[in-house]
């Protein structure tokens, strides 16, 4: 990696943790927690990692072969990291794993939708081949 790109990539991780510091400052301070701080701090996060990755904040670029495989095996592992991680998240927010108790509804759904993404979206991107 170059240095203006680690530079970059350096830059991109003091926002990170600067927005992190700011959130977890006002939850300390004032007891809020701030949804906007922690949707910016996983984007500066990605933004982080994609630098780390391919030395570019969209991960694009020329790939060679490798570098498709790398996605493509990453992708897979991370869709199911995220079904279980929103299973997880879903249980231990509402505190319950009886189905009966639980109230968060488009949290039910977006769990619900992890589970049929992968198959939906190959079924559609496989017509475009038969």
């Amino acid at each position: 990696m170059s240095k203006t790109k680690s530079i970059i990539a350096i830059l991109v991780f003091i926002a990170f943790l600067s927005i992190v510091g700011f959130s977890l400052y006002k939850w300390v301070s004032f007891g809020t927690i701030d949804a906007a701080g922690i949707f910016f701090s996983f984007l500066a996060l990605s933004y982080f990692f994609n630098w780390l990755n391919w030395g570019h904040h969209e991960g694009g670029g020329e790939k060679d072969e490798l570098d498709r495989h790398i996605e493509t095996q990453s992708a897979k592992i991370g869709y199911y990291v995220l079904m279980i991680l929103s299973g997880l998240i879903l249980f231990i927010s509402e505190g319950t794993g009886n189905f009966k108790h639980i109230n968060n509804y488009p949290l039910v759904v977006v769990v619900g939708l992890t589970f049929v993404t992968v198959p939906i979206t190959e079924f559609i991107y496989s017509k475009k081949y038969k």
